[in-house]
């Protein structure tokens, strides 16, 4: 895994869904972060990933200390037979938490450049994912009138980043996805919200800085700082603070509807 302690970052408030939590992406990276700290505060952590070897090595890496059970089940969430098979697998374990974590970065290059095919596929991860996970989860938190539903965002949707439009746009539409569903379901006792993270400290960023110096022709330690010089923290953020602001905004009664920045100040 990355290295970073997913139980760090102080004491976890008590989750209000005790239950299982469902985390899409969860093989690595932030959703890793997310399910440890959704385990740290008690729950039975299912991840999904599209490559079994790397849920394989989180789930061991997740379950080396004592605590709630941890799976690991391979899922494709743009693709909805796997979609509704997950569901399936997971009726004798009802889920009161679902994050929906699963995204792609896309193209680092001007709109006219981008191919549809680069776009397409963006969309279909980062927003065709969250609509089928929710539609096949949503259901059953509003039959037992208790549930809640995390999806992760970015400060990309609502602030400008050159030359990521696929990725904006995409980020843009699971806010909307998110306010809208939030009034669909709040009636039935379930709540919707969105955590926006700002440029979070990990390989990915490092990958896009790389993009963006060999587009601009800028040096990359150029690009870096006026990336970060943005934040009012003069940092990114890190997976564990952003995976403690996921179990935190999950634990506080009547917030519904509502975007969490987590961002250090970069849209303050």
């Amino acid at each position: 895994m990355s290295g970073h302690d997913v139980n760090s970052g102080g004491t976890t408030p008590p989750l209000l869904y005790p239950g299982t939590a469902l985390v899409t992406g969860g093989g690595s990276g932030l959703g890793f972060h997310i399910a440890g700290a959704l385990r740290a505060a008690g729950c039975p952590v299912v991840i999904t990933g599209r490559h079994a070897d790397k849920l394989a090595a989180a789930v061991e890496s997740l379950s080396e200390d004592a605590g709630p059970d941890v799976r690991g089940i391979v899922c494709d969430a743009s693709d909805p037979d796997a979609v509704t098979s997950l569901a399936r697998t997971l009726a004798d374990s009802p889920v009161s938490v679902l994050v929906n974590n699963a995204g792609v970065g896309g193209p680092v290059k001007p709109l006219v450049d981008i191919d549809p095919a680069e776009w397409d596929d963006v969309m279909s991860t980062n927003v065709r994912g969250v609509f089928l996970m929710c539609r096949a989860f949503a259901p059953a938190m509003t039959e037992r009138g208790n549930g809640a539903i995390l999806n992760i965002a970015s400060v990309t949707g609502k602030r400008p980043l050159e030359n990521r439009t696929p990725y904006a746009a995409s980020k843009m539409a699971v806010i909307g996805l998110t306010t809208t569903l939030s009034f669909e379901l709040g009636k039935h006792g379930v709540m919707v919200n969105s955590l926006s993270p700002g440029p979070v400290d990990s390989e990915r960023m490092d990958r896009n800085f790389e993009r963006e110096a060999v587009l601009s022709g800028r040096p990359l330690e150029d690009v870096t700082r006026d990336f970060v010089s943005r934040s009012a923290l003069n940092r990114m953020v890190t997976m564990d603070e952003v995976a403690q602001a996921a179990v935190a905004t999950l634990s506080i009664p009547g917030l519904t509807g509502s975007d969490i920045d987590v961002s250090g100040g970069m849209i303050a």
